[in-house]
């Protein structure tokens, strides 16, 4: 587990540069693509969905059962609607991509402009632990580049 800190404009800033979201992107499909088809069948993104544990009851402590499991089960078929655009049943890398947009650009709004410390788990990888890295690797390169020019400044 890492912690990092971000705001919305370190998720847009990740999902604005294509080449590197792209890559991320890919590399979870690749990792989600369990039969190497190229697609993800509804069960290769249920096993993801699943591996989330977001429908485990209210948490520790709780009175609130668990959901039933035909509830469970509208819920994963309705997010898979969701990436499955084209509704083909399966889902390709493109509809994977688009649909990994727009949940990171809603993510981004609800985060806002206020930085937040954010536990993120970086066994599996994480879309936002990607996103922090991006924004210091920007940091990085732009302070690299001030003193490149400040040494050269200086050599002249």
């Amino acid at each position: 587990m890492s912690v990092v800190i971000l705001d919305g404009s370190t998720v847009r800033g990740f999902v604005a540069d294509e080449d590197a979201f792209a890559r991320s992107v890919d590399a979870r499909f690749a990792a989600l693509d369990a039969n190497g088809d190229g697609v993800l069948s509804r069960a290769e993104l249920r096993r993801a969905l699943e591996s989330f544990r977001l429908l485990d009851g209210a948490g520790f402590g709780s009175a609130e059962p668990a959901p039933l499991p035909a509830e469970v089960a509208a819920l994963y078929d309705s997010v898979f609607e969701q990436f499955d655009a084209d509704h083909s049943g399966a889902v390709d890398r493109a509809e994977f991509r688009a649909e990994m947009r727009r949940i990171m650009l809603a993510v981004a709004d609800g985060l806002g402009s206020q930085p937040l410390q954010v536990a993120v788990d970086d066994e599996g990888g994480s879309f936002l632990l990607e996103a922090a890295e991006h924004e210091a690797a920007e940091i990085a390169a732009k302070i690299e580049a001030q003193r490149a020019a400040a040494a050269a400044a200086e050599a002249k």
